[in-house]
């Protein structure tokens, strides 16, 4: 395990040698950022790269910048903004103040592209999308463009007009003049600015000419003092450009260095923030939190912890090599984290009655249960047990099946969890022949689950709760939102693969009474998860729970799927 924990991965070997004796950046404070997009929540995916800036910066003792890269306003809010702080902060992630926006850039955007402009690196082209796709060339064909030579104060008068709303969307756009038989398409005189006439979220109307990405990201990071710009493998073709920009505008900086890794796939689900947006907008989910996305805010509501995301993007670690991790190991870090910290309760999702036919009508009694096994110092909590329960309806059966070791008539005995021995005598029905009550006798002298002769037992162990004091309450069991492990594969619409079966809801279910006494969850917070005995790991649900009416989600069953 040693070796392992001292191992370094490609990323920290790199700022390693940067920072060390002769490295680019020997004697500087290592300095990354996390430039989200605000044009939706952040998901599962973002996770990996959330981890990788932030958690490299730690390691080095280091900081990194929040930067919004709000350069596209088509589909950019507000509302986004504050989510992915929340989600940021949820994670335990912190920038300080070094908070930023694309957006208070644009000015010094323009700028850098005057410049390149006067320098005879940047030129207004006037091709029309049709036209651009079709002079674009081939690996073989050098891409061409008719206004390449155009007079440079031309193009700063074309450039300017373009700034001040003279022309339409579309007629022009800004191009950078580098080269266009480059076997690499980035480098094929990029596009650097186009024409957009739409309100920005923070800027308004000030602006009609927006930035491309490729051309403002290695500005701001470069103003804003990045030693190490951390992006997934897509942009990896990108980089000559992401240099290109640096290298030609007189930014009175170091420059950055940008280091690509694989981004993080995940089967049974999409991570397009466009799909999810269209799952939200169509109402194939309750809302971007709804505990089936992969959304942060989703996974929270559902009663995923900080610590076991963390946990998860520290087991798949960090390569060059996309690849697709299976869901059920996301689900296995949550399963650790949560039975190690969850308190033991006992719920009844689809009870039935149990009535203990020699257990006196008018006693009761309070039982001491441990709140869990593995913290003998968390203690135990007292449980009222009377003659009337609630058992699991699966726990009897009139006719057992073979190895059935649960309640049927004249049955093995079985241990009611922390309480008695009990056997299976009978059961009533109704007119339709459904089983409403399952009848019993019990032990008195098998107080805890122990018969005072030490005879064995050779029934199961059977959670329950008090049918006097129980608690009404609504379960919610979530699956996999898609049926398909590819839902987002080639010649696929991701929509036909979407599961029926993704949502159970569950009504009239019965929980110990102390659950209706814990505080309602905030908003932005994972509620207490809690372990029903036997059927998974619960919270409450952070939207839909009422004092009146409880919502559990189940987080993840206590079955783990996952080969270690």
């Amino acid at each position: 395990m040693e070796e392992v924990k001292n191992s370094k991965n490609f990323i920290e070997a790199f700022v390693e040698e940067d920072i060390g004796p002769g490295g680019q950046y020997e004697g500087m404070q290592v300095h990354t950022r996390f430039p989200p997009e605000p044009n939706g929540y952040l998901h599962i995916g973002h996770c990996k790269a959330l981890c990788i800036d932030f958690g490299i910066a730690e390691e080095f003792g280091g900081i990194t910048n929040l930067r919004m890269d709000d350069t596209n306003p088509a589909k950019e809010d507000s509302e986004y903004v504050e989510a992915i702080q929340d989600d940021i902060h949820w994670l335990g992630f912190d920038w300080g103040d070094r908070m930023f926006y694309g957006s208070d850039y644009f000015q010094q955007d323009y700028e850098f592209a005057v410049e390149l402009i006067k320098k005879g690196l940047a030129y207004v082209c006037e091709l029309t999308p049709e036209q651009f796709r079709e002079y674009r060339g081939d690996i073989n064909v050098p891409a061409k463009s008719p206004w390449r030579d155009r007079p440079i104060e031309e193009s700063l008068d074309l450039f300017e007009r373009m700034k001040n709303g003279e022309f339409p969307e579309g007629k022009y756009t800004l191009r950078a003049k580098i080269d266009l038989a480059s076997g690499n398409f980035n480098m094929r005189d990029p596009v650097l600015y186009r024409i957009r006439y739409i309100e920005h979220h923070r800027q308004g109307t000030k602006w009609c000419i927006f930035p491309m990405y490729d051309f403002a990201h290695p500005i701001q990071d470069a103003l804003e003092g990045i030693t190490h710009s951390l992006c997934s493998l897509e942009y990896e073709d990108h980089r000559p450009l992401y240099n290109w920009v640096i290298d030609n505008i007189s930014i009175p900086y170091h420059k950055p260095r940008q280091i690509e890794f694989a981004r993080l796939g995940i089967n049974y689900t999409v991570m397009s923030k466009r799909k999810l947006r269209q799952l939200v907008e169509e109402n194939y989910v309750s809302g971007w939190d709804d505990p089936r996305m992969p959304t942060l805010c989703g996974l929270r509501r559902r009663g995923y912890t900080p610590g076991a995301i963390r946990d998860f993007t520290t087991r798949i670690g960090v390569s060059k090599v996309d690849s697709t991790v299976d869901w059920a190991l996301l689900e296995s870090c949550l399963r650790d984290d949560l039975n190690d910290h969850a308190m033991r309760v006992m719920g009844v999702v689809e009870p039935v009655k149990l009535t203990i036919t020699n257990y006196p009508e008018d006693q009761s009694e309070m039982l001491e249960i441990e709140n869990n096994p593995l913290h003998p110092e968390e203690g135990s909590r007292l449980v009222h047990f009377s003659r009337h329960l609630y058992v699991e309806a699966s726990d009897f059966l009139e006719e057992p099946v073979p190895k059935y070791k649960r309640l049927y008539p004249d049955g093995p005995e079985c241990r009611l969890k922390g309480a008695y021995l009990i056997r299976c005598t009978g059961c009533v029905k109704d007119e339709n022949g459904k089983v409403t009550e399952v009848l019993c006798t019990y032990d008195p002298e098998s107080r805890g689950g122990n018969p005072a002769d030490g005879r064995k037992v050779k029934g199961a162990t059977i959670h329950w709760v008090d049918a006097g004091t129980a608690v009404d309450a609504e379960v919610r069991l979530y699956d996999y939102l898609f049926a398909d492990a590819e839902p987002d594969g080639p010649d696929k619409n991701f929509l036909d693969s979407l599961n029926p079966d993704s949502l159970k809801v569950i009504e009239g279910c019965k929980v110990e009474a102390f659950l209706a006494t814990i505080p309602m969850p905030k908003k932005n917070e994972t509620s207490v998860s809690y372990q029903f005995m036997r059927q998974g790991y619960f919270c409450l649900d952070n939207t839909d729970s009422r004092p009146d009416h409880l919502v559990f989600n189940r987080a993840v069953a206590l079955k783990d799927s996952f080969k270690k």
